[in-house]
């Protein structure tokens, strides 16, 4: 099967960019025409143009009109920033010496998680952390609660495997991703392997291919595949909310396609397309989604995964010291 390679690229990693070197013919500091060059790399090859129904044209001559010769290389980031925030996507992003451009997901919704909140309510004051895991028996050691801020790149089948058998005998599991902001994709195959018991098909993808807003490549199927010594077959509430992005809305995704999974909170914050990026004639980089990912209904849920059970914060629950998405995850593994 033919598979979808792409350059990921950090932002550590674009801002070393700055340094190289356009060739002569194209290297430019002219406004307009940095302006122009990231305008047209937008339009042929940002994955959700006509998804997101944005009429770029209108947008190029929203902007075109706000630039001038000899501006300054604030305020031409300014305008090419705001820009790139018309389509509204955590990760699309410019990048210059002085400045990165984005988009902030976590305002589309409120807020939906305290951590405090849970140390000091449901978590005793010596709990578990196992690699990136946050974790211990709530609810009288029936339920295993597991936090999950990131994906840094350090989730193993070691830290999987004492997680999981410490709640082997539980009733279900909370599996917190709230404001989880993504990370290593490799994570997130190592999490869902330890979800299933044989190789299990949870999503499709396909890449950008053309200029045209439409042209992509045929869609691959994605895979998560069993792996670890211990796997969770009981339920699994995961706990999502607009901070749960990029790799995190991903994971959700996937896990949407799981029997015993149930999601609940908010909707994600999206970010399901990989990003990839490029150079400004003038230095400066930037980078935005090149694929889709659909799950296996063919739904597009870029603009973030709705749950299946919505629950939000109440503050006269904060106030009683209970978080409002885990008393309800409770009802759920217990009913």
């Amino acid at each position: 099967m033919k598979k979808i390679v792409l350059i990921l690229l950090t932002l550590p990693a674009l801002f070393s960019c700055e340094n190289l070197l356009f060739e002569k013919d194209i290297a430019t500091r002219n406004a307009m025409e940095n302006f122009e060059y990231l305008w047209k790399e937008c339009n042929e090859k940002y994955a959700y143009m006509d998804y997101k129904q944005i009429n770029w044209k209108e947008v190029h001559d929203e902007y075109a009109d706000l630039i001038y010769e000899g501006m300054s290389d604030d305020s031409l980031f300014t305008i090419l920033g705001s820009m790139l925030n018309k389509l509204r996507d955590g990760h699309v992003n410019l990048l210059s010496r002085f400045n990165v451009s984005h988009f902030n997901i976590i305002k589309l919704g409120p807020d939906n998680f305290d951590f405090r909140l849970i140390q000091d309510h449901y978590l005793p004051e010596d709990y578990y952390v196992s690699g990136p895991f946050v974790h211990d028996f709530i609810s009288n050691n029936r339920v295993g609660y597991i936090r999950l801020n990131s994906f840094p790149g350090t989730v193993s089948d070691n830290n999987l495997d004492f997680v999981l058998a410490r709640y082997a005998n539980t009733k279900g599991i909370i599996l917190d991703l709230r404001e989880n902001g993504g990370g290593a994709t490799s994570d997130v195959f190592d999490l869902l392997s330890h979800f299933v018991q044989v190789k299990t098909h949870l999503y499709n993808s396909r890449l950008k291919s053309g200029p045209g807003h439409n042209d992509f490549t045929e869609l691959e199927p994605g895979y998560a595949t069993p792996s670890g010594r211990y796997k969770y077959f009981k339920k699994v509430i995961v706990l999502t909310d607009r901070g749960t992005f990029s790799a995190g809305s991903f994971t959700t995704l996937a896990m949407k396609e799981l029997p015993n999974v149930v999601i609940m909170g908010d909707t994600t914050g999206g970010g399901l397309g990989l990003p990839n990026g490029g150079q400004l004639p003038n230095g400066w980089t930037y980078r935005f989604s090149v694929t889709q990912t659909l799950d296996l209904a063919g739904n597009n849920y870029e603009s973030g995964v709705p749950p299946d059970i919505a629950v939000y914060l109440n503050s006269t629950d904060v106030n009683n010291g209970k978080d409002t998405v885990i008393e309800r995850a409770l009802v759920e593994i217990f009913k």
